[in-house]
């Protein structure tokens, strides 16, 4: 992982909804680290410098390094509320990592071989089911990313959840056995043109 990020932060003991009230109109967002089997602590982060660092998708599944003071921790994102239609960020929650205790993080997706799959140069169209996965591992063995390698499949065909693969020490956060929702697939055009008119007749229907 060769994205090095740092956090810095500032404590804070104020709480309730006012004082986070006061925190937002200041430019400030209140936050939370918790885990690690240590006390939980109030911190505040500045509104803007935490949203050049949201910018990067790297930011959502990296291990940080969260400055409080003259103190500094290892942390993953673990929650984050935006406000529901202004770009403000709410709140913030950052969990403690031990480096001998799993994590679960969601991590992105990343789709290869797009262009030379046979189903894509048959005029098959193609669809990511899942922009992101919920992995587990021990901090060393996080990966920014996963890729998925669509390059094999034909039109009709698709790639299940069980069948990504995952890097060495990585698990998937959930078993696949009562569900394996499909990633990716690869559609033909004219069906899917078909199946969208056939649904919007169907609605047509309804309505009358």
């Amino acid at each position: 992982m060769s994205t090095n990020f740092v956090v810095t932060a500032e404590s804070r003991t104020d709480t309730g909804k006012g004082a986070s009230r006061r925190l937002r109109h200041a430019g400030l967002v209140p936050g939370i680290i918790y885990g690690a089997h240590k006390e939980p602590a109030m911190i505040t982060l500045n509104h803007n410098a935490l949203l050049l660092l949201l910018d990067n998708e790297a930011f959502y599944s990296h291990i940080l390094e969260l400055k409080v003071g003259k103190k500094s921790e290892q942390v993953i994102l673990k929650d984050l509320q935006r406000h529901p239609a202004k770009p403000f960020i709410m709140h913030i929650d950052f969990q403690r990592i031990s480096a001998k205790e799993n994590i679960k993080v969601h991590v992105p997706l990343h789709f290869t071989g797009e262009d030379s799959a046979p189903g894509v140069k048959a005029g098959g169209i193609i669809s990511h089911n899942m922009s992101g996965i919920e992995i587990t591992c021990l901090p060393k063995d996080l990966p920014e990313f996963i890729e998925v390698d669509i390059s094999a499949l034909e039109v009709g065909q698709s790639i299940h959840l069980s069948e990504v693969a995952l890097p060495k020490g990585v698990e998937l956060a959930h078993a696949t056995d009562a569900n394996n929702p499909p990633v990716a697939a690869i559609h033909n055009k004219g069906g899917a043109e078909e199946e969208e008119s056939s649904e919007t007749g169907d609605e047509e229907e309804a309505a009358e």
